[in-house]
């Protein structure tokens, strides 16, 4: 048996507009210069305060990021009923995720820097509550790359590590599942770099969501 731990932002769904317009909201609230949106897509997939504290150029989070985060988190309703910012699945992707429910020998879940109000929305949006039978997110974990999500989930499920792989786009999602002692395998329809994944420990690079399924079936024990 294996499970296989899904990053979300940048792996399942293309965000990066919502995040962008809430970043772009909270920092004007504050009084700071809307962060360009190159720079949002680099911090992706981390705890969202250290996104901020990133974005401000601050060496680690404070209580201002914090009090930011709040507000960011506010504008959670708001800025997803704004058209065309839906949380949009990447092409292929449902496909991939139908296949790979049907097999007996993997189990499937979720590794992400989402709070769990914005997995649960994300996985009731496309029909998926049931078929990820485990998850852990920014409000139970420390942030990637912090081994805690992975380990958690392998406990709750009773999977080894090494038996466990994490799928993402990013540096952050590889150096976790490392950290883990779980595979990685990296995304190239994302928001980070195939060069900088395969640099973090990326065991393959998937070039298309079929390309995962055949990693991920021709490798499940």
């Amino acid at each position: 048996m294996r499970l296989v731990l899904f990053d979300c932002d940048g792996t399942l769904v293309d965000t990066i507009a919502i995040i962008q317009e809430s970043m772009a909201r909270t920092f004007s609230h504050f009084g700071y210069p809307v962060p360009a949106i190159e720079k949002t897509r680099a911090t992706v997939g981390l705890t969202l305060d250290i996104c901020i504290a990133q974005l401000l150029g601050r060496e680690e989070s404070d209580d201002e990021c914090r009090e930011m985060m709040r507000y960011y988190k506010s504008l959670f309703a708001e800025v997803r009923a704004v058209p065309g910012l839906e949380e949009k699945l990447y092409e292929g992707i449902a496909q991939m995720l139908e296949k790979l429910f049907l097999q007996d020998d993997l189990l499937i879940g979720a590794v992400t820097g989402k709070s769990r109000r914005g997995l649960d929305h994300m996985l009731d949006l496309h029909g998926y509550t049931k078929n990820f039978i485990v998850s852990r997110t920014a409000d139970e974990c420390p942030s990637k790359p912090h081994p805690a999500m992975v380990l958690e989930c392998c406990r709750y499920t009773g999977i080894d590590p090494a038996d466990a792989v994490v799928i993402g786009d990013s540096v952050y999602d590889m150096q976790m599942a490392r950290n883990a002692g779980a595979e990685a395998i990296g995304v190239s329809w994302g928001y980070g770099m195939t060069a900088e994944l395969a640099a973090a420990g990326a065991s393959a690079i998937a070039e298309s969501p079929e390309n995962i399924l055949k990693l991920v079936v021709k490798n499940a024990q």
